[in-house]
């Protein structure tokens, strides 16, 4: 049997079908619990059982009601992923880039990481990670802490100057 697509233009068989009015209540609810982007509100429509027109339809209308909107949920999603997981900007833009939003949407969201915040938060990820490190040659543990930082998202030149600093021979 091959691979179905959750794009496609037919329902599931398994799953009940919701009506255009129904899944247009059902998705506010889902819209105004948490900042969304189109992907995932796409996503979920395609799973109550619409077709492909009537998914077009209902974002238009969320985004006309305010439900919807990429450049909040850029900002929304940025700033939460900095403050929550101390992710860096380059990660934050790759996810971004990942959900479909424009080039502009990810330039607004990464203007909530601008300021004294990202290093100062970039130094206490280096500072955790290099306390949790039991390595006893200093340049294996700059190496393992930079990486670490890099794999957060930082940028690495940032990184290795603050681990330079931070971290001497």
């Amino acid at each position: 049997m091959p691979m179905r697509s959750a794009f496609q233009d037919d329902p599931p068989k398994n799953k009940k079908r919701l009506s255009p009015t129904e899944a247009i209540t059902k998705i506010q609810r889902y819209c105004a619990y948490q900042e969304r982007s189109h992907k995932e509100v796409k996503t979920k429509l395609f799973e109550y059982g619409l077709y492909a027109s009537q998914v077009d339809e209902i974002i238009s209308q969320l985004i006309t009601g305010g439900f919807l909107n990429e450049q909040r949920f850029a900002k929304a999603y940025a700033g939460g992923k900095f403050r929550m997981k101390k992710w860096g900007r380059l990660k934050i833009k790759n996810e971004l880039e990942f959900l479909g939003l424009t080039k502009n949407c990810i330039q607004q969201g990464l203007k909530e990481l601008e300021g004294p915040d990202y290093s100062k938060t970039l130094k206490q990820v280096i500072d955790k990670k290099a306390a949790t490190l039991k390595e006893e040659n200093p340049f294996r543990k700059r190496d393992k802490v930079a990486r670490f930082a890099i794999g957060k998202g930082y940028e690495p030149e940032l990184v290795w100057s603050l681990v330079k600093e931070l971290l001497p021979d």
